[in-house]
């Protein structure tokens, strides 16, 4: 299972700084982070440990089996984004 961040996002880059295998992007420093209107979670890469959650100010990260329906789209999108990327 993988983490899904949705629209709500910030980008306070709060859930970066925590992650510890590096899931989240765009960072900071990366070309995407002045375009991009949130981060995304690899799913691919996320270990499911749940770090980026509680430092999220918009609660905008949810676990992929608990994704509210309004934001489902968004487990999808996440992963879509690391596939435009290669």
């Amino acid at each position: 299972m993988t983490y899904v961040i949705v629209d709500t996002c910030e980008k306070d880059y709060e859930c970066v700084k925590v992650c510890p295998v590096d899931c989240i992007h765009p960072k900071e420093d990366e070309a995407e982070a002045a375009t991009e209107k949130q981060l995304f979670i690899e799913p691919e890469t996320c270990i499911d440990c749940g770090a980026c959650v509680p430092v999220c100010p918009t609660q905008a990260i949810f676990p992929q089996d608990e994704v509210p329906e309004k934001y489902a789209k968004f487990t999808q999108l996440n992963a879509d984004w690391y596939t435009k990327r290669k």
